[in-house]
């Protein structure tokens, strides 16, 4: 079942109208939520990105936080498997083809879930391979946009290679994945950019940052030089979807040994831990030192 305008449908009945300004522009964004055991996680932390990219767009929220918490439950409810990820997904809503935006138009909001597969296990021991790519993309890759034409040709880059992921570099600098944030391995301290206009906040991104103040594991958030990426001891991807995961090749070239590293291991160990607790706890379990 999906959610559509204020219905709860079979996706094989669920209709837009052409006019729709996301069809038409592009108008709209999205967030993605990982559900474990049928509970949402970091629901408040997501739900507070998509205001962001709301308020980026300037489109008002069409639901209250406690309306959006009752939906979820549903839509939760109302699909087979355990673990599954949300989809959410707000148009500025249908109106005659005009770049302005139309006064008095309702947004439309649509919702799907799916059931999440989680990266299988060998992934996690052999690592995959990665591609870099220049950033091309626009100026506000901080608002989750629907208009995701330029991560998707990045992220084929990446599929015609036989990659898992795209990194990409803008003016000599680190920016984040096609889909996924970034994390490398210098010297044992693990290094991220900081959030800014030019890259997504990811909540696994944050997710790492707390477990590693948490564990007092050495880690700055600064700008990251494309040849402190390329001589990287380890690199690591996060998302919503994928977790945590290693790369062990860029551009052909093994990182380190070619292997997942030590700081991979840690914290993917501390992750799957923490999301444990979390689910046991029904909400965002608080880190302990």
């Amino acid at each position: 079942m999906i959610y559509l305008n204020g219905k709860f449908m079979p996706i094989e009945e669920a209709y837009v109208p052409v006019l729709d300004r996301g069809f038409i522009f592009g108008d709209g964004v999205y967030e993605v939520i990982p559900v474990y055991s049928r509970k949402p996680f970091r629901l408040a932390e997501h739900l507070a990105r998509l205001q962001h990219s709301l308020n980026g767009i300037r489109l008002n929220n069409p639901h209250t936080n406690e309306q959006w918490h009752t939906l979820i439950e549903q839509i939760i409810a109302s699909n087979a498997a355990d673990d599954q990820y949300l989809y959410l997904h707000i148009t500025r809503g249908v109106a005659k083809r005009d770049h302005a935006f139309p006064a008095g138009v309702s947004p439309t909001v649509f919702m799907m879930s799916n059931p999440l597969l989680v990266p299988p296990q060998e992934l996690l021991l052999t690592g995959v391979p990665a591609i870099t790519a220049s950033d091309n993309r626009w100026g506000r890759c901080d608002i989750k946009a629907i208009s995701l034409l330029p991560n998707v040709l990045l992220r084929q880059l990446a599929i015609d290679a036989g990659a898992m992921e795209t990194i990409l570099l803008r003016d000599g600098f680190l920016t984040e994945g096609a889909a996924s944030n970034i994390f490398i391995v210098k010297n044992n301290v693990l290094l991220t950019p900081p959030k800014s206009h030019l890259m997504l906040p990811g909540i696994t991104y944050d997710v790492v940052l707390e477990l590693a103040q948490a564990h007092a594991i050495p880690h700055e958030v600064r700008e990251i030089a494309e040849g402190e990426l390329r001589t990287a001891d380890e690199v690591l991807l996060t998302s919503s979807t994928r977790e945590v995961m290693p790369i062990v090749s860029l551009d052909g070239k093994a990182i380190g040994d070619g292997k997942p590293g030590a700081m991979f291991k840690q914290l993917n160990q501390l992750y799957q831990q923490y999301k444990a607790s979390t689910m046991r706890a029904g909400n965002s379990a608080v880190l302990s030192e």
